[in-house]
């Protein structure tokens, strides 16, 4: 079997699971929002997958019940256990309410207080360990085997991936019409492996660009080394993506099915959330202003014009007494919007 056929053959099995993931019974179909500020500034058009606007306020809530509503009487009646930096957290933490079953979510000391109570107040249990992503998943694997609870990966899962997948079908459905890129948010590469499966199998024409913090940016280092590697050390400042090492199944999609990749510091963060803001009055995590910040960091390196790009804004997770010093390091970005 050829590697062409072997990687169609991976893209299809995604695409059908994607499919068939019932995870409508949580999720919303979020709307697919013109930036017109952000639009003329860049002069491009810039659409907006709004998925701040799920119940967690993050895309996460597809994956996660995606994956627990698929396990097995046994399997629920024991109960799961995952790590999170928060997003994830929340997602399991509601999608296991709803089916009735136990969570424990181990998440990192770091954790913003507002994500916490988001798992708490959803009736999940959450354990504060370590300093960073990394040490908490340590810890939630060693948690699982002690216990017999089913592990939930935040994004080495195909379950998982398939349920982030559902984010690219409502995005070719919502817009038929021509469609020159579509950038992404990374962190565990859950959420690009399911838009790129999807995407490159029914539009390979469309180009899918990864934006990464340049503090987290794991899958630009698996992908310079082609293979995964773990990074010494990751920023906080974008929790939802501080994570040290690329998922073994979201790798193995990425590394054909990623056109390029990005990277943006802080400010450039801080900077999108302005813009973001500035466009729907909606106030979005540093996480989920990557890809708004990528498109802009790609327009002002190609010189595009009139294209049209897609944005996932993934997260709307953000203390609120973070925003003085976003608001601070917005001003001293040279946003061109």
């Amino acid at each position: 079997m050829t590697r062409v056929h072997t990687q169609q053959s991976l893209l299809e099995h995604y695409v059908k699971k994607i499919l068939a993931a019932p995870v409508y019974e949580l999720a919303v179909r979020t709307p697919l929002q013109p930036a017109p500020a952000l639009s003329a500034a860049l002069g491009n058009q810039i659409l907006l997958k709004r998925e701040d606007l799920q119940p967690t306020f993050s895309f996460k809530i597809r994956g996660a019940y995606n994956k627990l509503v698929q396990l097995s009487p046994e399997q629920k009646a024991r109960g799961v256990v995952t790590a999170s930096a928060g997003n994830h957290a929340q997602g399991v933490a509601l999608a296991a309410r709803e089916l009735g079953i136990d969570a424990t979510i181990v998440m990192p000391a770091t954790t913003p207080e507002l994500k916490v109570l988001g798992v708490r107040s959803r009736g999940a249990d959450a354990l504060l360990h370590g300093e960073s992503f990394p040490f908490a998943l340590a810890f939630a694997l060693e948690l699982a085997q002690t216990t017999g609870k089913t592990f939930v990966s935040p994004f080495d899962d195909p379950d998982v991936i398939a349920g982030q997948g559902t984010v690219a079908m409502e995005i070719l459905r919502q817009h038929q019409g021509p469609l020159d890129a579509i950038f992404v948010p990374v962190g565990g590469g859950g959420l690009i492996a399911g838009i790129a499966a999807y995407v490159k199998y029914l539009r390979p024409e469309v180009r899918i660009i990864g934006v990464e913090s340049e503090h987290s940016a794991c899958l630009q280092a698996a992908l310079q080394a082609d293979q995964r590697v773990v990074l010494p050390s990751v920023g906080t400042f974008a929790d939802g993506v501080a994570v040290a090492q690329i998922g073994a199944h979201g790798f193995e999609v990425c590394r054909f099915c990623v056109d390029e990749l990005l990277t943006v510091s802080n400010d450039e963060l801080c900077a999108a959330i302005k813009n973001i803001y500035d466009d729907t009055r909606s106030i979005t995590e540093p996480s989920g202003a990557l890809a708004v910040a990528g498109i802009k960091k790609y327009v002002a390196r190609s010189a595009a014009r009139g294209q049209t790009f897609v944005a996932i804004d993934s997260g709307a997770n953000i203390n609120f007494d973070s925003l003085r010093h976003v608001a601070e390091r917005a001003a001293l970005c040279d946003a061109p919007a």
